[in-house]
Parts: C-alpha cells; sequence; structure tokens
C-alpha cells in the first residue's frame, strides 16, 4: 500500500514572525480525504559545548508554551540563507559568549513531524574560549555549566525536558564516557 498523503487544497490560516500555520485537505492512501494542521517553522540549530573539564555548557530558560523555566543545551533558528553550522557558531556565541575550535555534526532530525516540518541541526562543540553572551532584546536567560556525567543524569531524574537537550546530551556523554573520545 503506498503512504504518501496527496494535498488538494491549502491554506495559510496564521503567519507570524517564527511560524506559519496552514491546513491541508489531502487525498488518503484509501481514497477518502483528510485534513492536516501544520506548522512551518525556520529551520535550526543545537550546541552540545563540553569545556575540558566536561562540563556542558546550558542555558535555563522559560518557555512560554509549556509555562516552564527549562534547563537547555543552547540553540536557535538559522537566519535566512545561513548554512547551519554557521548559525551553530552565531548561536552559541550569542546565548553563552562561547566560541569553540572544533565542531562536530551529531546529526538533524525533525523535531516534531506530527505537525511542524521544522529541521533541527544539532552539533558538539569542543575546545571552547570563553567571551561575552550577545543576547536579543526579548531573550532572558543563566548560563550554567554542568558535570557531564550530571547532566546525564538529569535526564533521567525528569529535569532535563528538552528534546534537543536529551540527543545531544545522550550522544555526548556515549561518546565521550563509553566510547572514550
Amino acid at each position: 500500500m503506498e503512504l504518501t498523503e496527496n494535498t488538494l487544497s491549502s491554506k495559510e490560516i496564521f503567519k507570524g514572525k517564527i511560524i506559519k500555520v496552514r491546513v491541508d485537505k489531502v487525498a488518503l492512501p484509501d481514497g477518502n480525504e483528510s485534513t492536516r494542521e501544520i506548522v512551518e517553522h525556520a529551520d535550526a540549530v543545537a550546541v552540545v559545548a563540553i569545556d575540558d573539564d566536561e562540563n556542558v555548557w546550558m542555558v535555563r530558560q522559560y518557555r512560554k508554551p509549556v509555562e516552564l523555566t527549562l534547563l537547555e543545551i543552547p540553540a536557535g533558528i538559522i537566519e535566512e540563507n545561513e548554512d547551519p553550522l554557521a548559525g551553530a557558531k552565531r548561536e552559541l556565541a550569542e546565548e553563552t559568549g562561547l566560541r569553540a575550535g572544533h565542531w562536530e555534526k551529531i546529526l538533524s532530525y525533525y523535531s516534531s513531524p506530527g505537525f511542524s516540518d521544522e529541521m533541527l541541526y544539532l552539533y558538539m562543540a569542543r575546545n571552547l574560549t570563553e567571551g561575552e553572551a550577545s543576547l536579543d532584546k526579548d531573550e532572558f536567560l543563566k548560563i550554567e555549566k554542568i558535570p557531564l556525567e550530571k547532566a546525564y543524569r538529569l535526564i533521567f531524574e525528569g529535569k532535563i525536558l528538552d528534546g534537543k537537550s536529551i540527543i545531544g546530551i545522550q550522544h555526548a556523554y556515549f561518546r565521550l564516557k563509553k566510547q572514550g573520545g
């Protein structure tokens, strides 16, 4: 059975600064029709920044959609026509003031493909040097350095709830602690 849903019509119902929302009428594989609510979101980057003492540099930031202050790895939206690695370097510098001498792409993934087209590019940064952060005027966060072992435990204690942070920290933990590199 073919699983593709063919778009019969599409209507934009909201256009904001960060997202667009549209409703698509689709033909289902069995011949019936349905609707899909789709959030169009710019692609994003996230960085697991690990210093020479194996601390993960993280930020605490209030997230209005979930009404919580979350502990996350630095991240942000890729600017128009910006290369994902360049966006990762920019976001790390803006949020933490850090620059990295070594960059490694971990992976790319759709953050929530059930309703959004956002692709997230995840990187690990090493050989860090500190500088001044330059936050956006509407961005408020606290920078924290957390030992990698502790950050890994915080995931399983339910204290790190952000998907990109969970994936990034688990990758770094496995790579640095289990593979020794």
